[in-house]
């Protein structure tokens, strides 16, 4: 994958592909996950991955930390040039429009651009110790890659500025209060909790969670974005089966043992309407 070794590793990245999701852990341990160029770039290979291959993203950091900021030594080397190229902004970006849902697990410091890469996530669970804040002003520069936009969307503009220009950083009970993180649970239980997450998502039609993200995400999205992806999504085989499936369950447990048919009752309840003799012999059977 572009960005990554020529063995297909990563040097910046720990990347562990499941049959239905992508691990991602920002590993830079000496300096705290720092966003730097070859992040973005290594990031990018993730990203091509999931676009050819849909799955969901879990993206979390390695030793209690999200990730501390951009690399601040690049940033000072780069210049008018390199801004308008958006070396973050884009990566960001297309992170947020990856076909599936993804989910940041954040515990320490998401600070700078680590918050930004955190915001383009469709869900945040934070651990106890998780710190959200964007300090750019601080270096004469914006957040410029996404949160100037995109916090105001996930908190509202009061909270948004009080981040953004008042230097405030929102704990994981403030990022709880305000909408930003799903819920906050200890460190330990943090990647176990994002699993179940994913799990769930898991258990539902893909297709219908790419069509749902893409409606929730468009701009201007209106009932005819809804009636298009419903259209589709109603012509599917795995709407009928999914929908089948749930009626014959439903109506399986309106219906008393009395009524259900030898095949649908528990195997206690099918031998009590079997002759002793005949139902000693079922009920070894299914023993056996």
């Amino acid at each position: 994958m572009g960005g990554a070794g020529t063995d297909g590793s990563f040097e910046t990245l720990r990347v562990e592909e499941r049959a239905d999701r992508v691990v991602v852990t920002l590993y830079r341990p000496t300096a705290r996950n720092a966003i730097s160029g070859q992040m973005i770039s290594e990031l990018h290979a993730v990203c091509d991955l999931l676009e050819r291959d849909p799955k969901l993203l879990l993206l979390t950091g390695h030793g209690g930390v999200f990730a501390g900021g951009a690399d601040i030594a690049e940033l000072l080397r780069r210049g008018r040039d390199e801004a308008l190229q958006g070396i973050n902004s884009r990566l960001f970006e297309r992170v947020r429009r990856l076909p599936m849902p993804t989910v940041a697990a954040v515990d320490g410091w998401a600070l700078g651009g680590g918050a930004e890469l955190s915001y383009a996530c469709d869900i945040r669970i934070a651990g106890p110790d998780a710190v959200f804040g964007n300090p750019e002003p601080g270096l004469g520069i914006l957040a410029a890659a996404g949160a100037s936009w995109r916090l105001p969307e996930l908190v509202g503009e009061s909270v948004a500025k009080q981040v953004l220009l008042a230097g405030r950083n929102l704990d994981a009970a403030a990022a709880l209060a305000t909408g930003l993180v799903m819920e906050v649970v200890p460190a330990d239980e943090l990647l176990d909790r994002a699993h179940a997450v994913l799990d769930r998502m898991a258990r539902s039609s893909a297709t219908a969670l790419r069509l749902t993200k893409l409606v929730v995400d468009a701009p201007g999205a209106h009932p005819v974005a809804d009636d298009l992806a419903q259209a589709v999504l109603f012509e599917g085989q795995d709407k009928r089966d999914r929908m089948t499936r749930f009626l014959e369950k439903r109506g399986l447990e309106k219906r008393g043992p009395e009524e259900r048919g030898p095949e649908e009752r528990a195997p206690e309840q099918r031998g009590l309407a079997m002759e002793p003799e005949k139902r000693d012999l079922a009920m070894e059977g299914e023993q056996a």
